[in-house]
């Protein structure tokens, strides 16, 4: 007979490992080896068989006790100094392990409590993508849509079987949905759960079925919804109708639809959060001398007055006059425009012979930041 191996080393902790690491280890051991994972494969079993009798041990307190006293011999009935029985797993309690199985299959472990699986269910969110305009987007705008979902057989009510029947009760599950499946190893029982074939895991026998939905009780239908999207929606913005989604099952409620907005960029504008950029040409007479010049917005140009010597690269703000925030439409961003002033080309002679007088006549005094400039490179 081959030597048991340390129960520390088979779930892999130290000997001083707490309850909760104890759980951890077995938990995964007993994920990884478990029959119903592993059918038919002799070696998982062995490990599975393995890790159940090392944690039935080092979980109970007094267990844990004698062997980290006395080792294997506290158990295997051969000079046992604590005067007990070798190990018997009909003796141990399993409610720790029940809970642990519960949650890895979904299923009872030493005759736990099955689990109906065919209680209410929310129907399916739908997702659809919406292209905008820049404009559309920045005042809001009415769209029909057009989507599949799926929804009640409005013959059968959703039931699945023919007007004027009714499904009736699984007589294999009893109309849990599920059937309970038992296995033995080396003495232990460990029960799991699985979807019943008869029904489906409905726990519902349909005898006569609708033959507009084929006993299935929900249809695939093409709907036509006009939405409102908001006005100030961002370039992936969500739009959620709440239950314009797939219809739920067993009476649970409808999913969502889900519009993701995505907006065609502007020829003039750039977005950030709630305010608008842009660039604003101007000439050098208007820089030079300021001017009172066009602005565009959103809502048509408004007028503005650039100061006298506005330099190339100057940014100026118009509050209230960007991006409407959502739901708040009495509430905008800011337009900040920055001047890009336009150097003129293609000159004439005359033109030319004028501007060098000008700038003779203007001297260096009119150009703070040229005579600065060289005045620190000659340092």
């Amino acid at each position: 007979m081959a030597e048991k191996r340390d129960y520390y080393e088979v779930l892999g902790v130290a000997k001083n490992a707490g309850d909760d690491e104890l759980k951890k280890a077995y938990r995964n051991l007993a994920k990884k080896y478990h029959p119903d994972v592993n059918p038919g494969d002799a070696a998982a079993e062995a490990k599975f068989k393995e890790a159940n009798e090392a944690y039935a041990i080092l979980s109970d307190p007094e267990k844990r006790s004698a062997y980290d006293n006395y080792g294997h011999a506290a158990f295997d009935g051969t000079g046992n100094p604590t005067g007990g029985a070798g190990f018997d797993a009909s003796g141990f309690d399993f409610g720790d392990l029940g809970d642990i199985f519960g949650s890895i299959f979904g299923g009872g472990f030493g005759g736990g409590r099955t689990q109906r699986r065919n209680g209410p269910v929310r129907g399916d969110d739908i997702g659809l993508r919406v292209e905008l305009t820049f404009e559309e987007a920045y005042f809001g705008v009415k769209r029909e849509v057009s989507y599949n979902r799926i929804q009640k057989c409005p013959d059968c009510d959703g039931s699945g079987a023919t007007k004027g029947t009714s499904p009736e009760t699984c007589t294999v599950c009893g109309g849990s949905g599920q059937r309970r499946v038992t296995q033995r190893i080396g003495g232990m029982a460990f029960q799991s759960t699985t979807t019943c074939d008869n029904c489906r895991g409905s726990g519902k026998v349909i005898k006569n079925p609708c033959s507009n939905c084929r006993g299935t009780g929900y249809i695939r239908i093409t709907k036509k919804l006009e939405v409102s999207i908001p006005a100030g929606i961002d370039n992936g913005g969500r739009v959620a109708l709440r239950g314009q989604g797939s219809d739920g099952r067993n009476g649970g409620s409808a999913g969502d639809l889900i519009l993701v907005v995505s907006v065609r960029p502007s020829d003039i504008f750039e977005r950030e959060g709630n305010n608008l950029y842009c660039d604003v040409p101007v000439s050098v007479t208007d820089a030079t001398l300021g001017a009172e010049i066009d602005v565009p917005t959103m809502d048509g140009p408004v007028k503005f007055t650039i100061p006298e010597g506005t330099q190339p690269g100057a940014s100026f703000s118009l509050r209230g006059r960007g991006v409407p925030f959502l739901g708040k439409s009495d509430r905008r961003g800011d337009l900040i425009f920055t001047v890009k002033v336009e150097i003129p080309t293609k000159l004439s002679g005359k033109q030319k012979d004028l501007l060098r007088q000008f700038a003779d006549s203007c001297g260096n005094g009119n150009y703070q930041k040229r005579e600065s400039f060289f005045k620190r490179f000659k340092k």
